[in-house]
Protein backbone atom coordinates (compact mmCIF):
# COMPACT_ATOMS: atom_id res chain seq x y z
CA UNK A 1 0.00 0.00 0.00
CA UNK A 2 1.13 3.44 -0.79
CA UNK A 3 0.97 6.42 1.48
CA UNK A 4 0.86 9.99 0.39
CA UNK A 5 2.65 13.01 2.39
CA UNK A 6 0.55 14.98 4.30
CA UNK A 7 2.26 18.43 3.11
CA UNK A 8 0.79 18.85 -0.37
CA UNK A 9 -2.57 18.46 1.15
CA UNK A 10 -1.56 21.12 4.20
CA UNK A 11 0.24 23.25 1.27
CA UNK A 12 -3.26 22.70 -0.96
CA UNK A 13 -5.25 23.29 2.30
CA UNK A 14 -3.61 26.49 2.77
CA UNK A 15 -3.74 28.20 -0.21
CA UNK A 16 -7.30 27.69 -0.32
CA UNK A 17 -7.96 29.10 2.64
CA UNK A 18 -9.14 26.43 4.54
CA UNK A 19 -6.85 25.79 7.62
CA UNK A 20 -6.62 29.53 8.54
CA UNK A 21 -9.24 28.92 11.35
CA UNK A 22 -6.60 26.51 12.90
CA UNK A 23 -3.42 28.34 12.82
CA UNK A 24 -4.98 31.29 14.20
CA UNK A 25 -6.22 29.49 17.02
CA UNK A 26 -2.44 28.48 17.78
CA UNK A 27 -2.19 29.76 21.52
CA UNK A 28 -0.61 32.82 22.52
CA UNK A 29 2.12 31.17 23.99
CA UNK A 30 3.43 29.02 21.84
CA UNK A 31 5.74 32.30 21.22
CA UNK A 32 7.55 31.21 25.07
CA UNK A 33 8.48 28.06 23.51
CA UNK A 34 10.63 29.51 20.65
CA UNK A 35 14.04 29.48 23.05
CA UNK A 36 16.00 26.95 24.76
CA UNK A 37 15.94 29.70 27.77
CA UNK A 38 13.11 29.10 30.35
CA UNK A 39 11.96 31.18 33.18
CA UNK A 40 11.34 27.64 35.69
CA UNK A 41 10.30 29.37 38.82
CA UNK A 42 10.37 32.60 40.62
CA UNK A 43 10.85 33.87 44.45
CA UNK A 44 8.52 36.39 44.30
CA UNK A 45 7.97 37.23 48.36
CA UNK A 46 10.91 36.78 50.04
CA UNK A 47 11.16 35.08 53.42
CA UNK A 48 10.71 37.21 56.29
CA UNK A 49 9.47 40.75 56.30
CA UNK A 50 10.36 42.71 52.95
CA UNK A 51 13.45 45.16 53.70
CA UNK A 52 15.55 46.53 50.67
CA UNK A 53 18.35 47.51 52.52
CA UNK A 54 21.59 46.99 50.85
CA UNK A 55 23.56 45.24 54.03
CA UNK A 56 20.93 43.73 56.34
CA UNK A 57 17.90 43.58 54.04
CA UNK A 58 16.45 40.14 52.26
CA UNK A 59 16.46 41.22 48.86
CA UNK A 60 18.73 38.56 47.70
CA UNK A 61 16.35 36.09 48.80
CA UNK A 62 14.48 36.89 45.49
CA UNK A 63 15.08 35.50 43.15
CA UNK A 64 14.37 34.52 39.12
CA UNK A 65 15.62 30.95 38.10
CA UNK A 66 16.64 30.37 34.36
CA UNK A 67 17.58 27.19 32.41
CA UNK A 68 18.95 26.04 29.19
CA UNK A 69 16.37 23.54 28.50
CA UNK A 70 18.32 22.61 25.08
CA UNK A 71 19.93 19.15 24.67
CA UNK A 72 23.16 20.33 23.13
CA UNK A 73 24.84 23.94 22.84
CA UNK A 74 25.70 26.09 25.55
CA UNK A 75 24.05 29.67 25.91
CA UNK A 76 25.62 33.08 26.67
CA UNK A 77 23.20 35.23 28.48
CA UNK A 78 24.43 38.23 27.97
CA UNK A 79 22.20 40.88 25.95
CA UNK A 80 19.18 39.14 27.19
CA UNK A 81 17.29 41.13 29.53
CA UNK A 82 14.57 40.12 32.30
CA UNK A 83 11.61 42.45 33.08
CA UNK A 84 8.49 42.77 35.37
CA UNK A 85 5.24 44.15 34.41
CA UNK A 86 6.00 47.97 34.96
CA UNK A 87 9.73 47.57 33.06
CA UNK A 88 12.00 46.96 35.79
CA UNK A 89 14.50 45.39 34.10
CA UNK A 90 17.78 43.66 34.31
CA UNK A 91 20.44 43.32 31.34
CA UNK A 92 23.23 40.83 31.46
CA UNK A 93 26.26 42.69 30.71
CA UNK A 94 28.87 40.12 30.92
CA UNK A 95 29.16 36.70 29.81
CA UNK A 96 27.65 33.92 31.49
CA UNK A 97 27.06 30.55 30.24
CA UNK A 98 24.64 27.85 30.56
CA UNK A 99 25.55 24.36 29.35
CA UNK A 100 22.32 22.43 28.45
CA UNK A 101 20.49 21.63 31.40
CA UNK A 102 22.14 24.25 33.52
CA UNK A 103 20.53 26.91 35.06
CA UNK A 104 21.33 30.79 36.93
CA UNK A 105 19.51 32.25 39.37
CA UNK A 106 19.08 35.95 39.23
CA UNK A 107 18.77 37.63 42.59
CA UNK A 108 18.44 41.10 44.21
CA UNK A 109 20.78 42.49 46.20
CA UNK A 110 24.48 42.91 45.40
CA UNK A 111 27.01 40.14 44.58
CA UNK A 112 29.84 38.54 42.78
CA UNK A 113 28.19 36.47 39.27
CA UNK A 114 29.22 33.47 39.02
CA UNK A 115 28.93 30.33 36.09
CA UNK A 116 30.31 28.00 38.67
CA UNK A 117 28.34 29.22 41.73
CA UNK A 118 24.97 29.02 39.16
CA UNK A 119 24.41 32.53 40.51
CA UNK A 120 23.87 36.29 38.99
CA UNK A 121 22.86 39.72 41.22
CA UNK A 122 20.56 42.46 40.26
CA UNK A 123 23.20 44.54 42.24
CA UNK A 124 20.33 46.55 42.94
CA UNK A 125 18.35 46.18 46.72
CA UNK A 126 15.14 47.17 45.70
CA UNK A 127 12.52 43.95 45.47
CA UNK A 128 11.35 44.02 42.03
CA UNK A 129 8.41 41.04 42.05
CA UNK A 130 5.16 41.84 43.32
CA UNK A 131 4.28 40.11 46.28
CA UNK A 132 0.54 39.97 44.83
CA UNK A 133 0.91 39.50 41.34
CA UNK A 134 3.30 40.01 38.59
CA UNK A 135 4.59 39.53 34.91
CA UNK A 136 8.40 38.01 34.17
CA UNK A 137 9.48 38.17 30.69
CA UNK A 138 12.71 36.83 29.64
CA UNK A 139 13.71 39.17 26.46
CA UNK A 140 16.58 37.96 23.52
CA UNK A 141 19.35 40.32 23.48
CA UNK A 142 17.75 40.77 20.08
CA UNK A 143 14.13 41.52 21.37
CA UNK A 144 12.34 38.69 21.03
CA UNK A 145 10.56 37.04 23.57
CA UNK A 146 11.89 34.11 24.69
CA UNK A 147 9.67 33.39 28.04
CA UNK A 148 7.18 35.05 29.39
CA UNK A 149 5.22 34.12 32.78
CA UNK A 150 2.08 35.46 34.70
CA UNK A 151 1.61 34.88 38.57
CA UNK A 152 -0.84 35.89 41.11
CA UNK A 153 -0.60 34.76 44.65
CA UNK A 154 -3.75 33.32 45.20
CA UNK A 155 -3.92 31.31 41.88
CA UNK A 156 -0.47 30.20 41.22
CA UNK A 157 1.04 29.91 45.15
CA UNK A 158 -0.81 27.45 46.52
CA UNK A 159 1.35 26.28 49.34
CA UNK A 160 2.20 30.50 50.21
CA UNK A 161 5.88 30.07 50.46
CA UNK A 162 6.20 32.53 48.10
CA UNK A 163 7.36 30.36 45.53
CA UNK A 164 5.97 29.38 41.86
CA UNK A 165 7.10 26.90 39.74
CA UNK A 166 6.86 27.26 35.48
CA UNK A 167 8.64 24.60 33.66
Amino acid sequence: MRTRSVRPVIAAALAAGALTGALVATPAQAAEYSSALKITGVQYDAPGRDNNSCTTGNTKAEFVTIKNYARTGRVNLKGYVVKDAVGNSYTFRTNHYLEPGDYVKLRGGRGTESDSGNVAYRNNCNFIWNNDKDTIKLIKPGGAAADTHSYTKSANDRDGNGYITFH
